[in-house]
């Protein structure tokens, strides 16, 4: 309960296991970590072997053991989801064969995906390591890409709550916001995954576009960008994301080039919240208008306005179909 004791217990475990010599340490880490009463004061630190355990214990050494009070305070947990682009062949693949809840969540999804479109994902998100480079590209489908980003933010979000962590908040950029509704429960899961379908298969009806992340704030960027690109996101206070048709994207990167402007290109085809989505409004709009969009039960901040959503804005089509066409404002929600 203080310092002075946890310090005596220190030496005591120290003692304990110079004179048992045949002690496993995954037994005693089992029992300090699950058959003790928890109390203020923690101690942490990782070992190798008994030698170095004991080595560790006796010295106390503050860059190899961590000491920690528990806080008055329990602190909140924000799950923050990522968007589209950020899908690649093999990801979370690891957690699926490991993780029972996470494959039950995981294959949920993909029989979902398969029973509205009758193609598995499970092709192309565990791909054999050696069709890596053959897949990446469907991958990057936009039907594809949306759905798979989804099925693995649920399905991680699901892995948490079993082991006793529920976000108190969310925040989504662009599609994460879609899947960070799902969770607060402003639409069904099979809802959302016809969402992300639909988002995707509109996406591919729009013209072959780029996006480029720039190293620049947000009003800076907007400078360099002329009539033809939109400002899609502002990520942070020194990186925001052009989005535009092809032609009008390498002529923008030949003008950050000219300026020394650092920039990446993101992995997408499409010009996501840019004026070429225009032509599909009116289609994501009807879409949008046939949910039955509920109240959120857990709060999520707005990429429209980076403060938490309403009520209002969580059941208004019309909010979702500017949240599709409009900038990001990522950095103000993370503020």
């Amino acid at each position: 309960k203080g310092k002075k004791s946890l310090d005596a217990a220190s030496q005591r475990l120290a003692s304990h296991l110079e004179t048992q010599a045949d002690l496993e340490l995954a037994d005693v880490g089992f029992c300090l970590q699950g058959a003790r009463e928890e109390f203020e004061r923690r101690r942490v630190l990782v070992a190798a072997d008994r030698s170095e355990a004991i080595e560790l214990l006796s010295g106390l050494d503050p860059r190899r053991v961590f000491t920690h009070a528990v806080p008055e305070v329990r602190p909140s947990i924000v799950f923050m989801l990522s968007g589209g682009g950020s899908q690649y062949p093999g990801m979370a693949r690891d957690l699926y064969e490991a993780e029972p809840v996470f494959k039950q969540q995981m294959d949920r999804g993909f029989d979902l995906y398969q029973e509205r479109t009758g193609f598995d994902l499970r092709s192309l998100v565990f791909c054999d390591p050696e069709e890596v480079d053959a897949v990446e590209g469907a991958l990057t489908e936009m039907s594809r890409q949306l759905p798979a980003i989804f099925i693995v933010e649920y399905a991680m979000v699901e892995l948490w709550k079993s082991r006793g962590i529920e976000p108190a908040m969310l925040i989504g950029h662009s599609m994460g916001e879609n899947v960070s509704a799902c969770i607060a429960g402003v639409v069904s899961y099979e809802a959302c995954m016809d969402w992300m379908i639909l988002r995707g298969q509109l996406f591919e009806r729009t013209p072959a576009g780029g996006m480029i992340a720039v190293s620049l704030p947000a009003e800076d960027l907007v400078a360099h960008l002329g009539d033809s690109v939109d400002l899609a996101a502002a990520n942070a206070p020194g990186l925001s994301v052009a989005s535009g048709g092809m032609a009008e994207i390498d002529a923008l990167e030949k003008r950050l080039e000219e300026a020394e402007v650092d920039f990446q290109r993101v992995q997408i085809d499409r010009a996501a919240h840019s004026r070429l989505l225009d032509p599909i409004l009116d289609e994501f709009r009807s879409f949008i208008e046939g949910l039955d969009l509920q109240p959120p039960k857990i709060p999520f901040v707005s990429n429209r306005t980076g403060k938490p959503i309403t009520d209002e804005q969580a059941t208004d089509p019309d909010y979702w179909v500017r949240h599709l066409r409009e900038s990001v404002v990522f950095s103000q929600g993370l503020e």
